[in-house]
């Protein structure tokens, strides 16, 4: 039963998340940064449930962002998301009740969202450093707009996909 459970909420999350990147009408793209509204409301729920569920749907929601002709740099960000799912799983399954308050959450959120930022830093400046590479934009730029904005847009998606999340479980 446990495993039926586990496909059904895997796949649910990431059919989810492979169609936000297609539909989502606001959908911000500054070079190698991106900003799509609500595109990481999935792997945060998933994240919620377990370290299964979180990578099955970081890993199609990478899917999603390839399918929806995003430039591959923004899909190898996208895959990224792994690691920040995969991590926050794991360690909410271990300490749950970091979600039972808003300070812990609060603090859960902003550590999760750092290392999302960073390993989407990483990526583009992987990028940048590729001889194939025609990006030209400064290690400032992509430090605001990819680390802060990643920080920030982590941030807010966390919050909706808590607060969904709070409200199903009821």
């Amino acid at each position: 039963m446990k495993s039926t459970k586990t496909l059904t909420l895997s796949a649910l999350l990431t059919a989810m998340g492979i169609l936000l990147p297609m539909i989502m009408p606001i959908k911000l793209i500054i070079g190698p940064a991106s900003f799509t509204l609500a595109s990481h409301v999935p792997v945060f729920i998933a994240m919620f449930l377990s370290p299964t569920i979180a990578i099955a749907t970081a890993l199609g929601s990478t899917l999603g962002f390839f399918l929806a002709g995003f430039p591959i740099i923004i899909v190898f960000r996208a895959l990224s998301h792994v690691l920040f799912a995969g991590i926050g799983a794991y360690w909410l399954q271990k300490k749950p009740l970091l979600l039972a308050n808003h300070v812990t959450k609060w603090r859960l959120s902003l550590v999760l969202n750092s290392v999302h930022a960073i390993a989407e830093c990483l990526v583009v400046l992987l990028f940048a450093f590729l001889p194939i590479s025609n990006m030209t934009m400064p290690l400032t730029s992509i430090f605001l707009l990819v680390g802060v904005g990643t920080l920030i847009h982590g941030a807010i998606d966390f919050e909706i996909a808590s607060w969904i999340y709070k409200t199903i479980k009821k």
